[in-house]
């Protein structure tokens, strides 16, 4: 019998405190679902390695065999570590975020660029501003109420108490209302100007690590995930791994990013290493590299060519090759108005099953038994891409 099909697939998350096996569960579901509904057998079961987090896959795609060893590269704890902060701080943390978008220009570039992200980046700056409106509503009635029977001091103390609570009710709502959860998220980008901070940057290292060791094992291919925010952390890892040495352009190495907020990072003024690994990378023979978004998804910059809009063309580019998922005609009308208005499950479409595939499909690509640039070979870019550069003209390579 002849040999399967090897992949080994490093998962790298978007600004995400849940523990892995969410995304094993998620894989287990919608892969079984994409199966069912485009001909082909996936099972999933452990991995052969015990490296880390992960599951492995086998396949069989027209007879044609794979196995897959899926690991997630995982940063939830430094997410959770960030977000750990109390009411006080993270109205803090507000107007510190966004003093650094509206200050450096960033916040008028990226309209310009994409509304629909941008608003979604507003969003908990709106819904905090309006919880705190709310509190002190709530706070003056108190205090005019309680005036009338307790001494002035304490109408105004009971009042504080009341705006409080009002406050702390929101804060423990926000399983719903993810206000807190997106300010966290878009402040952590923001810190430092968008320089990665000193434990992120030590993360990058040792995902570059776990790939060049992936890259030493018999595998056909080491294929790189990135995610929402976890897109422009792949391209890091992959830019220090190339220049460390340790790929070669052998077409195994390959990176796939998916619903990508690179221009929320690479429009801050200290964000230099990023640009720079976007245009380094962008050069590059030892990763082929496959860029996915979709206008459907508000949550990403649709079609936005992450190394153009980061102002990074160079001689000699190759990639990324920028296609769009099409949820308008890879999604039937009836799952579209069942998705309606779930923008966070829209943002994680990527991962799931379409009922109307198209050359997209998640579970073919870390599954089955064409490499990522073989699948791809031959199609140009999406007609849709964005190329617009929304950096000053003077962080643009030359």
């Amino acid at each position: 019998m002849a040999r399967p099909f090897r992949r080994k697939v490093l998962y790298i998350p978007g600004y995400d405190p849940v523990p892995p096996r969410r995304y094993r569960e998620l894989y287990r579901r919608e892969g079984a679902e994409q199966a069912r509904i485009s001909g082909y057998r996936i099972e999933l079961g452990p991995r052969s390695d015990g490296a880390g987090f992960g599951w492995g896959v086998t396949g069989d795609f027209g007879g044609k065999r794979t196995e897959t060893a899926f690991e997630v590269l995982v940063w939830a704890d430094v997410v959770q570590g960030s977000m750990g902060r109390s009411i006080a701080a993270t109205y803090a943390q507000l107007i510190r975020t966004a003093w650094v978008y509206v200050a450096s220009g960033a916040l008028w570039r990226l309209m310009r660029l994409r509304r629909g992200p941008v608003l979604a980046a507003l969003y908990p700056v709106a819904m905090l501003l309006a919880q705190a409106l709310t509190a002190l509503a709530v706070g003056a009635a108190t205090a005019w109420i309680a005036a009338w029977w307790l001494p002035y001091w304490l109408a105004l103390a009971v009042a504080a108490l009341a705006a409080w609570g009002v406050l702390a009710a929101f804060r423990r709502a926000d399983g719903r209302l993810f206000a807190y959860y997106l300010m966290h998220d878009y402040a952590f980008t923001a810190q430092g100007g968008g320089a990665y901070p000193a434990v992120l940057a030590a993360r990058i290292a040792v995902f570059a690590d776990r790939i060049a060791a992936a890259l030493d094992e018999d595998v056909d291919e080491v294929l790189v995930v990135g995610h929402s925010s976890g897109a422009y952390l792949a391209v890091s890892v992959l830019a220090d791994l190339v220049r460390s040495g340790r790929a070669t352009p052998d077409g195994r190495l390959a990176l796939l990013t998916l619903g990508h907020v690179v221009p929320m990072a690479a429009s801050l003024p200290r964000a230099d290493r990023l640009r720079g690994d976007l245009g380094y990378l962008s050069t590059r023979a030892e990763v082929n590299w496959v860029d996915v978004t979709a206008p459907g998804d508000a949550c990403c910059f649709a079609v936005c060519d992450p190394v153009s809009v980061a102002g990074q063309d160079r001689p000699g580019r190759r990639g990324p090759l920028v296609l769009s998922a099409a949820f308008n005609h890879t999604l039937s009308a009836e799952r579209r108005r069942a998705l309606r208005r779930r923008w966070f499950r829209l943002h994680f479409q990527y991962l799931c099953a379409f009922d109307r595939p198209g050359m997209y499909d998640y579970f073919a690509i870390t599954a089955g038994p064409l490499r990522l640039g073989d699948r791809f070979a031959g199609r140009g870019h999406s007609p849709a891409r964005i190329t617009r550069p929304a950096v000053p003209r003077e962080w643009t390579a030359p």
